[in-house]
C-alpha cells in the first residue's frame, strides 16, 4: 500500500470527521444562545412590567404620606410582593441555574444577565415566601414610621428642615443640643421595625445560600465581605492623617465659636451642622464664593432648571416632559395635608423614557449642589436606556458609579470659574483658595470615615455578626467616637436607636459603602477630565459647554452593568481604582493644617 495515499485518506477522513463534530458543537452552542435569548427576552419584558409597577407605588408611598391612610403603602407592598414574587420564583431559580451550565458556549451578556436573576432571586426567594412577603409589608411600615414622624422641640412642631436650619445658623449650644435630640427622637419608634428588618432580610437571603444580608450585598461588586471591608479600611487608613487635621483643627475652631470653657478632646456631636456628622461643610463660608447670597435672589425653579441647562451645554439632551410633569422637585406646603420624603432621589420608573426626581428645592447652595447631583443619576438612566443594554442591566457599573458621577457633577457646579459663567458671584474677586479647599475636605474627606467607617462596620456587624438590640445604641456610638471622633452630648441609653435615624439603615441598607466608593471613583474621574480634557487646574475647573467631556461621560454611562466595572475604570482613565486622586486634590490644604495646628492637641486615635 502506498503511504502516502493511505495517509491522505486518513487525513481526509479525520479532516470531514472533525469538520461534523465543529459543525455539531457549533449547531449545539447556537442552539443553545437560542435558547437563552428567548428566555432572558421573555424574562426581561416582564422584569420591566413589574419594575415599573413597584416604581410608581413606591413612588406614592414616599411623595404622598397621610396619617392615617394605609391605601398607598397597602397597593405598594401588592406591587412589590408581585415584584419579588416573579424574580424569587422556583422555576426562574431553576431555570437560570440549568441554563448557566451551558455557560462556556453563552456570550458574555447573556452570563451576565442569568447571574444578575439568580442574584435578584436572593433577595426574596420562594422558599421564603412567607418572609418575603412579611419583609415587604415591614420595609413599607419602617419608611412611613421615619417620614410620618411629627418631629417637635420644645412641644411645637418643626420640620427636619427646621431641624438643620437650626444646627446650621443657631450658635447657643442649648438651643443646638435641643434640635439635635429632637432628630434623634424618631429613633425610638423605629427600633421594633429595624429588628424585624433585620432578622426578616438576613433569613430571606440565607434561603439562597448567603451567609447574611451584608454578603448578600457586597456580592453584586463581585467580592466578598472580606474584600470589601478590606477595600473600605484601606481607603479610611489612607485618609485617616488628613481627617485628624480637619478633627483638630475644628475642634478648636468650634471651641472659639460656641466660646467653650475647654475644647473638648471630640467634638460634641450637636456643635455639627449635620445630624450625623458626615458633612461639616456648613461650618465654612467662602470668601468669593458665597453661593448662597446670589442664590437667595432666584427662585426654586430657577435651580431646576439651570441643572438641565448644565447638562444640556455638555451635548445631553434636554429633560423629557414626563420628568418635569411627574418629578417631586420643591417642598411640600405645610397645609398639604400630607407629607413626604425628604432626601433627595433620583428615580427610574420604568427603566426606560419614564424619569422622576423626588427633592425639595430651595434656593441655596446646598440644593443648588443637589439639584446637579441628582440629574447627574437621571442622565445616567438616559444614556443606559438603549437597545444595548438589557432592562436587567441598566444601572451603573457597579453600584458606586451612579454617586461617583452625580457627586462630581456637584462638586464641578461648586468651582469658581463654573459659578462665575453663571453670574452667580463676581469673577473678579478675590476666592480664599484654602478656604474653599478647607470647605470641599469638610464635605468629601469628612465623608470617609463616617461611610467607610461608622455606617459599613455598624452594618456589617448588624447583618454578619447580628449585633444584639440591647447593645445597637452602645455600639453605635463606640464607632462613631472611633471613626468620626464624635460623642453625643449627653448619655444615650438603649432606649434611643440613633442609627436608626439615618434613612439607609432603614430602607436602603448594607450598601452605604457605595458612597464611599463613589467619592474615590469622582476624584479619580475629576481628575482625568481637568488634566486630559480641560487642562485646568483640579481645583478651578468649568465643565460648561464642553461637549468632550459629554462624550467621555456618556462612554462610562452608556454600558450601564453589561461590562466590568473594573475594566470600564481602567479602559477610561488608565487606572484601577485608588484614593491617590483624591489624596492629591487635598495635598495644599494638608500643609496648610499641619502649620494651623501646631502646639495642638491632637485626640483623634489611630485606625488599626
Amino acid at each position: 500500500m502506498n503511504f502516502s495515499v493511505y495517509r491522505l485518506k486518513s487525513i481526509s477522513f479525520i479532516y470531514i470527521l472533525g469538520s461534523f463534530l465543529v459543525v455539531s458543537c457549533t449547531n449545539g452552542a447556537e442552539k443553545q444562545q437560542k435558547e437563552v435569548q428567548a428566555y432572558l427576552d421573555a424574562y426581561n419584558e416582564q422584569y420591566k412590567t413589574l419594575y415599573t409597577a413597584s416604581s410608581a407605588g413606591q413612588w406614592l408611598v414616599n411623595t404622598r404620606i397621610v396619617e392615617g391612610d394605609t391605601m398607598n403603602s397597602h397597593n405598594s407592598a401588592l406591587a412589590d410582593e408581585d415584584m419579588a414574587r416573579y424574580t424569587g420564583s422556583l422555576e426562574n431559580i431553576n431555570r437560570a441555574t440549568a441554563l448557566l451550565k451551558y455557560e462556556k458556549n453563552l456570550n458574555a451578556l447573556q452570563v451576565k444577565q442569568l447571574k444578575k436573576i439568580l442574584y435578584l432571586a436572593a433577595a426574596n426567594p420562594e422558599s421564603e415566601s412567607e418572609s418575603v412577603k412579611e419583609l415587604i409589608k415591614s420595609g413599607t411600615a419602617q419608611t412611613e414610621a421615619l417620614y410620618g414622624y411629627k418631629f417637635s422641640i420644645s412641644g411645637k412642631e418643626v420640620t427636619p428642615n427646621d431641624i438643620d436650619s437650626m444646627l446650621a445658623e443657631v450658635k447657643d449650644t442649648n438651643s443646638r443640643r435641643m434640635a439635635w435630640e429632637a432628630s434623634k427622637e424618631v429613633g425610638k419608634s423605629l427600633k421594633p421595625g429595624l429588628i424585624k428588618l433585620r432578622d426578616l432580610r438576613n433569613k430571606v437571603v440565607q434561603g439562597l445560600g448567603y451567609p447574611d444580608y451584608f454578603n448578600f450585598q457586597v456580592s453584586d461588586y463581585g467580592m466578598t465581605t472580606d474584600e470589601m471591608m478590606a477595600l473600605l479600611k484601606q481607603f479610611n487608613q489612607e485618609l485617616h492623617p488628613l481627617y485628624r487635621e480637619l478633627h483638630t483643627y475644628m475642634r478648636y475652631e468650634l471651641a472659639k465659636k460656641y466660646n467653650a470653657k475647654e475644647v473638648p478632646d471630640f467634638l460634641p456631636a450637636h456643635w455639627l451642622s449635620n445630624r450625623w456628622g458626615q458633612d461639616w461643610s456648613e461650618m465654612v463660608s467662602v470668601e468669593g464664593l458665597n453661593l448662597d447670597s446670589a442664590l437667595k435672589l432666584k427662585d426654586a425653579e430657577w435651580l431646576a432648571r439651570q441643572g438641565e441647562k448644565f447638562y444640556m451645554s455638555m451635548g445631553f439632551p434636554a429633560l423629557p416632559n414626563n420628568f418635569w410633569n411627574n418629578s417631586s422637585l420643591y417642598p411640600v406646603p405645610k397645609d398639604a395635608g400630607y407629607k413626604k420624603n425628604t432626601h433627595a432621589s433620583a428615580w427610574h420608573m420604568d427603566l426606560d423614557t419614564s424619569l422622576q426626581t423626588l427633592m425639595s428645592i430651595t434656593p441655596n447652595a446646598s440644593w443648588y449642589e443637589t439639584v446637579h447631583h441628582e440629574y447627574g443619576h437621571i442622565y445616567y438612566y438616559i444614556a443606559y436606556s438603549n437597545k444595548d443594554v438589557p432592562y436587567l442591566l441598566r444601572e451603573g457599573a457597579n453600584r458606586a458609579y451612579h454617586e461617583a458621577l452625580g457627586s462630581m457633577f456637584g462638586l464641578a457646579a461648586m468651582q469658581k470659574p463654573f459659578a462665575a459663567g453663571l453670574g452667580l458671584i463676581d469673577p473678579n474677586a478675590p476666592l480664599d483658595e484654602t478656604k474653599q479647599l478647607l470647605k470641599d475636605a469638610l464635605n468629601y474627606v469628612v465623608f470617609i470615615p463616617w461611610s467607610t467607617g461608622t455606617m459599613s462596620v455598624f452594618e456589617h456587624e448588624l447583618y454578619a455578626k447580628n449585633l444584639p438590640p440591647d447593645q445597637w445604641n452602645r455600639r453605635w456610638w463606640e464607632i462613631v467616637k472611633q471613626y468620626q471622633g464624635i460623642v453625643p452630648p449627653t448619655e444615650r441609653g438603649e432606649d434611643y436607636c440613633d442609627p436608626a435615624t439615618k434613612t439607609h439603615i432603614n430602607d436602603d441598607p448594607a450598601q452605604y459603602y457605595d458612597y464611599a466608593l463613589s467619592y474615590i471613583l469622582l476624584f479619580q474621574l475629576h481628575d482625568y477630565i481637568s488634566k486630559n480634557i480641560l487642562k485646568q487646574d483640579v481645583h478651578a475647573t468649568n465643565y460648561f459647554g464642553n461637549k468632550e467631556i459629554g462624550k467621555f461621560i456618556e462612554g462610562i454611562m452608556k454600558p450601564g452593568s453589561s461590562v466590568d466595572w473594573r475594566k470600564l475604570l481602567k479602559d477610561k482613565t488608565g487606572e484601577d481604582m485608588s484614593a491617590r486622586a483624591m489624596l492629591e486634590y487635598f495635598q495644599p490644604l494638608m500643609e496648610w493644617l499641619k502649620k494651623e495646628n501646631q502646639g495642638r492637641k491632637y485626640t483623634m486615635p489611630e485606625i488599626g
